[in-house]
């Protein structure tokens, strides 16, 4: 689509590890109208990501800056908070859970160029690499893709790896602007950009309702619902507190067992497949206190029942709104999964067999979308209630 013959692989860094050198050049930085950035981390035994290495691009310099000793770095802070400079990224949602975790800040505002690329026609979810080659003809190298970035010194190639990832990302975003721009679509890519940050920021706290991710949560009645529920809540801060992977603790299949079983003491606790030796021995009391803790509040405050999986008769409303996404993608010339999730129409289904009251996701029922696609589908669904009843 776009062919630029003076983008490189051979590029030139700098690497800044020095707390003063870093708030000379963020004090520069803050003058720019906007900076490309992107994280390398690791994240295979703990809750949190661990950040590696953070990479700038200004369009003439790239810079490697090294996290571990700058944490708390006030003019990196105020760089990423600072309104009139964008920063971005592609596929951000990970480089923002790093710089919210490492530094406390998220970045505003964001460019996201996956996201902007899905509005110009490169395809929905389009990796970096893919997205160059697309639009540069420009193969970018792979070899340090799954690099241990904690550890030090770097070696050259994993240096080089992380500088392209930024060498010409403001070229990328230079070049979606004025297509986003021609075909009227900035505002909404600005508005799903802004989204990213939003949630991101929303994962700052326990999520209460994690318990409605665990598979097969619908078939549990309102005690062990409600014992399901605390035990997420539980199972979360201490993964939080112990920096570790939610399943180090217990798998969401051990829950839903302890949540059906209600263990009264840790013989039978010991009885559920997954909770045996160090398992009883590092949470077993905590287990059983959260599962008389969770029986023992109001009622009143117990999670209602979930609704069961779709009837088969929903098929057909779902056909129905499946095919009318599809038309108004096409002729928004945009992929189906940017107008509407899965999720989205899961929400409207539900809606209409389960609570007999057709009900848009947040997602489809504000801001752009419910005009392109939002309304259309809650009509359909009124249109499909009124037959059923």
């Amino acid at each position: 689509m776009t062919n630029t013959t003076s983008l490189s692989l051979d590029v030139e860094y700098q690497w800044v590890d020095d707390a003063q050198q870093l708030d000379a050049l963020c004090n520069q930085w803050q003058a720019l109208g906007a900076i490309a950035m992107d994280t390398e981390f690791v994240r295979t035994d703990t809750f949190y990501p661990k950040p590696g290495l953070l990479q700038i691009g200004t369009g003439r310099e790239i810079y490697l800056v090294d996290p571990i000793n700058l944490v708390d770095h006030a003019g990196f802070k105020a760089l990423l908070a600072n309104n009139n400079v964008t920063k971005v990224l592609h596929a951000c949602s990970e480089d923002l859970e790093v710089l919210r975790c490492c530094f406390g800040v998220l970045p505003t505002p964001v460019f996201d160029t996956q996201l902007a690329a899905s509005f110009c026609g490169y395809g929905f979810s389009i990796g970096y690499g893919n997205l160059m080659k697309a639009m540069f003809q420009l193969e970018l190298p792979k070899d340090a893709t799954r690099s241990d970035w904690l550890q030090r010194p770097l070696g050259d190639v994993q240096k080089n790896y992380a500088a392209l990832d930024v060498a010409h990302l403001l070229v990328v975003y230079g070049t979606l602007l004025k297509q986003l721009k021609d075909k009227n679509m900035l505002d909404r890519v600005l508005a799903d950009c802004q989204d990213l940050v939003n949630q991101a920021n929303d994962t700052t706290q326990v999520d209460p309702d994690y318990y409605l991710k665990v598979k097969h949560a619908w078939r549990l009645k309102k005690p062990a619902l409600q014992i399901l529920k605390q035990l997420c809540l539980w199972r979360e801060q201490e993964a939080r507190r112990r920096d570790i992977p939610r399943n180090r603790i217990f798998k969401d299949v051990v829950l839903f067992e302890i949540a059906q079983t209600k263990p009264p003491h840790l013989a039978k606790l010991s009885t559920i497949e997954g909770v045996q030796g160090r398992a009883i021995r590092d949470f077993g009391q905590q287990v059983l206190q959260t599962v008389r803790d969770a029986l023992s509040q109001d009622e009143s405050t117990w999670p209602p029942l979930l609704p069961k999986p779709l009837p088969k008769e929903s098929g057909g409303l779902s056909k129905t709104l499946k095919a009318t996404v599809a038309r108004v993608a096409e002729q928004q010339q945009l992929p189906t999964e940017v107008l509407v999730r899965k999720a989205d129409l899961q929400t409207l289904l539900y809606s209409v067999y389960d609570s007999r009251a057709p009900e848009l996701s947040p997602r489809l029922a504000q801001g752009w979308r419910y005009e392109a696609i939002g309304k259309v589908l809650l009509e359909q669904a009124r249109q499909k209630l009124e037959e059923l009843t």
